[in-house]
């Protein structure tokens, strides 16, 4: 069986945006109001745009770390 790969998930947009369309629709489904609706698909893809950024420069940094372009004395 196959181990989900969360670090790629955490850092697609496209999860994001299901997230973000699952958490309207449910909120709609349960008769919140629309300003519920809105603050709640805020908060999922500001949470959503930090995973991708940290998830990025923990990237690049780790390349950075890695490469050959480094000054030693």
């Amino acid at each position: 069986m196959n181990k989900v790969n969360w670090k790629a998930k955490l850092s697609s947009r496209k999860f994001w945006a299901l997230a973000a369309a699952l958490g309207t629709s449910i909120l709609g489904a349960i008769g919140a109001s629309d300003d519920t609706a809105v603050k709640v698909t805020g908060i999922i893809t500001a949470v959503g745009a930090c995973a991708v950024y940290m998830l990025a420069e923990a990237y690049t940094d780790g390349k950075a770390a890695g490469s050959d372009d480094a000054t030693s004395e």
